[in-house]
């Protein structure tokens, strides 16, 4: 028997199972920190939410006058001038027109409707603030709208990078002039153009303001 030959292979055999049992155990504590800094996050996700509800439900409770609306995305609004007559509210393939102001829960003006109009929003294919994005589906023609998102809703945690800070609870005025099917709107496009201009693809315009991604 040539025991130098079992030797070596033992001696091999032995390293490469420790090998195996330190790769394991190196990982492991990965993996549990990984697992501790995800229940960290939403935990402080969860407060986050709770703190501007809160402070958004004082900004509700100022104002006893004013008729708030919670809606299922987790945003209130209320009328200012609402349409009663009209019932259709624009979709997705709709092209929308409308103003907006931008507010902190103080009232304080960041960006004025001067500032920003005006507002051509192709329904659900351009990249929006989130909440004006699902907001705007629920109104009217000529109607003015008060909403207080959060800032999940809004610029979330980069905010604009501008003049909207980090996590920023914020109230927008929207009014929603008109809305017309794409199609239409193209083709109104299409004949306001020197005729001896050369047709070129129509993209959609990039709003005044973009919204970050889902955070």
């Amino acid at each position: 028997m040539n025991y130098p030959k079992i030797f070596a292979s033992a001696i091999v055999l032995a390293i490469l199972v420790s090998s195996c049992k330190q790769h394991e155990d190196a990982r492991r504590p990965i993996s549990i920190s990984s697992g501790t800094f995800m229940k960290k996050s939403i935990e402080r996700n969860k407060k986050l939410v709770a703190t501007e509800e809160e402070q958004i439900k004082a900004v509700i409770k100022n104002n006893p006058k004013i008729k708030y609306i919670a809606s299922t995305k987790g945003y209130w609004y209320a009328y200012e001038n609402q349409n009663t007559t009209d019932t259709i509210t624009p979709k997705k393939g709709d092209v929308a027109f409308f103003d907006y102001e931008i507010k902190d829960l103080k009232g304080n003006v960041i960006y004025s409707e001067m500032e920003l109009r005006p507002q051509t929003y192709f329904v659900d294919k351009q990249e929006i603030m989130m909440g004006l994005r699902d907001g705007i589906k629920l109104m009217h023609k000529n109607e003015t709208v008060n909403f207080l998102f959060p800032s999940h809703m809004a610029y979330g945690y980069h905010g604009d990078e501008k003049r909207i800070g980090i996590n920023q609870p914020l109230i927008c005025t929207v009014t929603l002039h008109n809305f017309v099917p794409e199609t239409a709107y193209r083709r109104q496009m299409e004949t306001k153009k020197p005729k001896s201009e050369t047709p070129k693809p129509t993209t959609p315009a990039a709003p005044a303001i973009k919204k970050d991604s889902l955070n």
